[in-house]
């Protein structure tokens, strides 16, 4: 009952899956066509303002009339976490709520996604600890001596983590140090489920289509004013926080304005970054089981059509 309470009767939909597959659009004319729908974005990156062409944010005018959370929430130089993510989406989903209407999560973030749908338990954190293993993981072979801390003092959790992915191990080191608690036994785990109400449906695109949409996306927004948009925020004395850095294409971007590459070599950068991380995303919410996947965006859009009309009282001719 308590859980109940919590959680609240309204039911939970997202639609989740890798980059420039779709999902926006999808969910932009799904929100149109039920007026009640209101979306709320689970990807790291849309949360900043100003970063609007990269992170191919939908625009004002597509957005005329929806109500399209979590969007533009921080700006370029300051941080923002999951935990930041977390609660503001829980404020969100309860405002949601308590109109009456049914939120959408949508985007590629597999930890925003699971941050929502499986409550999971944040850890803390210690800056000063951060920074003193930041310190450690600069220097030559510091990196290889805090993974082999990390095999140490929690096994489980190294397993999951690569050898040279820096900013994990000093994340996990600095969780498991500061708290005395391994940080793989954090939180409820994936998959938890702890509202027991998702409905996910996933975009998989045959891998070719998916390569290719990401190319052309890729060459629209070079033309659409991308290096300058990154000149722009790079001109700023405050620049961009280490979070806002990991968008792809930024700091290759940023690498051609301070001389040290050419466009052509950036885009071909770009494009392979995006195409493993579009893998890395698909991998990640393959393990979730509760996602029902389709090879098509209008596919998983049927679907979604087909989840609504089922909920009771809820159709697209009661809300147009």
């Amino acid at each position: 009952m308590e859980e109940e309470q919590k959680c609240g009767a309204t039911p939970l939909l997202a639609l989740v899956g890798p980059t420039a597959s779709g999902k926006t659009k999808a969910a932009v004319e799904l929100a149109r066509k039920f007026k009640s729908l209101e979306l709320v974005s689970i990807d790291s990156m849309t949360v900043y303002r100003s970063m609007d062409i990269g992170t191919a944010k939908p625009t004002s005018d597509e957005l005329r009339g929806i109500a399209y959370h979590l969007l533009d929430m921080v700006s370029p130089w300051e941080e923002y976490s999951v935990s930041q993510f977390q609660a503001d989406a829980n404020r969100v989903l309860e405002g949601i709520r308590s109109r009456g209407s049914i939120p959408l999560l949508v985007g590629g973030t597999g930890l925003y996604y699971q941050a929502v749908v499986d409550g999971l338990e944040i850890p803390g954190q210690w800056p000063e600890l951060r920074a003193s293993l930041e310190e450690c993981a600069a220097m030559e072979g510091g990196l290889a001596s805090l993974y082999s801390k990390l095999v140490e003092l929690d096994p489980d959790g190294a397993e999951k983590i690569q050898p040279n992915n820096s900013r994990r191990i000093v994340r996990a080191l600095e969780v498991t140090i500061g708290s005395g608690t391994p940080f793989s036994r954090h939180g409820p785990g994936l998959f938890a489920d702890v509202c027991g109400k998702v409905s996910a449906v996933g975009i998989d695109l045959p891998r070719t289509e998916l390569f290719d949409r990401i190319s052309q996306r890729l060459d629209v927004l070079l033309s659409s004013g991308w290096v300058d948009e990154v000149r722009r925020i790079s001109s700023d004395p405050r620049g961009m926080s280490k979070t806002a850095r990991q968008a792809l294409g930024y700091k290759e971007i940023l690498g051609y304005l301070e001389g040290s590459t050419t466009l052509e070599e950036v885009r071909l950068e770009i494009l392979a970054r995006t195409k493993r991380f579009a893998k890395r995303q698909i991998a990640w919410f393959k393990r979730d089981p509760r996602i029902a996947w389709f090879d098509s965006s209008e596919a998983a859009k049927i679907e979604l059509v087909s989840i609504l009309s089922s909920i009771v009282g809820y159709s697209p001719e009661k809300h147009n």
